[in-house]
């Protein structure tokens, strides 16, 4: 399917025919009522969560049996649950969201159990907390990880450059606006064989969540192709990308970037708390790398999702109860511990477990200081609306057609661009 054409199915998209400390043994029949609890739960996820344990737990202290259903990636569980609400059957119990495409399923939110509860209110971090409420007040989600954005360098690299490597230094260094990082890189790319950053496609995840109204309106108008603010950040980045010669010209996620981090590809990453187990995977035997608390442009927030509960399944109110221990902070902490998923409630970043966290292979960096503190910096989510995961795909695949594959001047990228957001308006 051509990019216009996702677009447009995605645009067009017709439904037919992701407890505040809550006890697990709550999750028993009401003393009073007439439901009895059920044999077992199904659980839908994708990539890894850090629920398994939690699950084993879960299993003996209430004798519900879970059934995982863990998706390969998220793209497919989205398709997945897309599927079953518009049938009105298959879906699970309880389904994950990725924050992304959260915003596509707030338009059928009557498809989804309020989960409201007044004891739970003040779980989360209020950003995190808004954005799974809808128009009518209903939280369809409770939320689980958080991907606050720090920046994790080359310490080895920074000092064959002549930059400095204490992460003190490396903060004072890079902290300020995009232009300053990008200054930075301009003087380490002069005198280093590596690049200063992967590749366009990470940092623009970095720059476009900065960008409080960045592709369509709360009215709903498509405004991707005229926002000057978002083609101005295209502008720059392909600027130092390419121009400049900042980037290693690789596309995340794909084989060549899996390698570069063997080869002394590039110095410098963006790095929410889920890419910290991501970087020491690929770069398992090099050692140099660390974590400073910065961030260009001050904070910003890449990832996370919600647990749903959608309205055709069969055990809602268990349902209900599951959702809100899983995501309690005591169960938050203990995913964190398991595969470094940042939580997003207050009481579990305030914790001693979170704030006292450090990662060997990352030069014993304090993650779990730096990482709540630049929660702390985010001042702006940006509005996504229902169209936001395919725009913002077509808009990387502009930026690759320049960076990765060089197929396009920057000028005919953006044009083509501009031609798939006008064939879904």
């Amino acid at each position: 399917m051509s990019q216009a054409a996702a677009l447009g199915a995605a645009a067009t998209l017709v439904l037919s025919a992701c407890g505040g400390g809550a006890d697990a043994d709550s999750a028993d029949n009401d003393a009073d009522g007439d439901t009895e609890a059920p044999e077992s739960l199904s659980v839908t996820t994708f990539n890894e969560f850090g629920y398994e344990e939690l699950f084993e737990d879960y299993e003996e202290q209430t004798g519900i049996r879970i059934e995982h259903n863990k998706v390969d990636t998220a793209e497919n569980a989205r398709d997945s649950l897309r599927n079953s609400l518009g049938a009105g059957s298959g879906a699970s119990d309880i389904e994950a969201v990725e924050l992304d495409w959260l915003v596509e399923f707030m338009q059928y939110s009557d498809r989804f159990e309020d989960l409201a509860d007044p004891e739970l209110e003040d779980r989360w971090l209020d950003w995190k907390y808004d954005d799974a409420v809808d128009e009518e007040g209903r939280q369809i989600g409770y939320g689980t990880d958080i991907g606050p954005q720090a920046l994790c360098y080359r310490a080895d690299l920074f000092e064959e450059a002549g930059l400095p490597t204490d992460r003190d230094d490396v903060a004072e260094l890079l902290e300020g606006e995009w232009e300053n990082y990008f200054d930075a890189g301009r003087d380490f790319v002069a005198s280093s064989d590596s690049a200063w950053y992967s590749g366009s496609d990470n940092i623009w995840q970095g720059m476009i969540n900065q960008v409080e109204v960045p592709f369509e309106t709360e009215d709903g108008e498509i405004i991707a192709d005229t926002n000057s603010e978002v083609q101005g950040l295209y502008d720059q980045l392909l600027q130092a990308s390419v121009e400049d010669e900042l980037s290693a010209g690789l596309s995340q996620w794909s084989g060549d970037w899996n390698d570069a981090f063997q080869r002394d590809g590039f110095a410098t990453m963006l790095c929410p708390g889920w890419m910290l187990g991501v970087i020491e995977g690929n770069a398992d035997g090099v050692d140099g790398w660390d974590v400073a608390d910065a961030f260009p442009g001050g904070g910003g927030n890449w990832g996370g999702s919600y647990l749903t509960v959608p309205t055709q399944g069969e055990n809602v109110d268990a349902a209900k109860e599951l959702a809100a221990w899983l995501t309690a902070p005591e169960q938050q902490i203990r995913a964190f511990e398991a595969i470094g998923a940042f939580p997003s409630t207050v009481e579990a970043l305030e914790s001693e477990e979170i704030q006292s966290a450090s990662e060997e292979f990352f030069n014993d960096a304090p993650v779990g200081e730096i990482l709540a503190n630049r929660a702390e910096a985010i001042e702006v989510q940006p509005f996504k609306g229902p169209n936001y995961l395919v725009i913002n795909v077509a808009i990387q695949d502009a930026l690759n057609r320049v960076d990765v594959d060089g197929i396009d001047d920057p000028e005919t990228s953006w044009d083509k661009f501009v031609n798939d957001v006008e064939a879904m308006k």
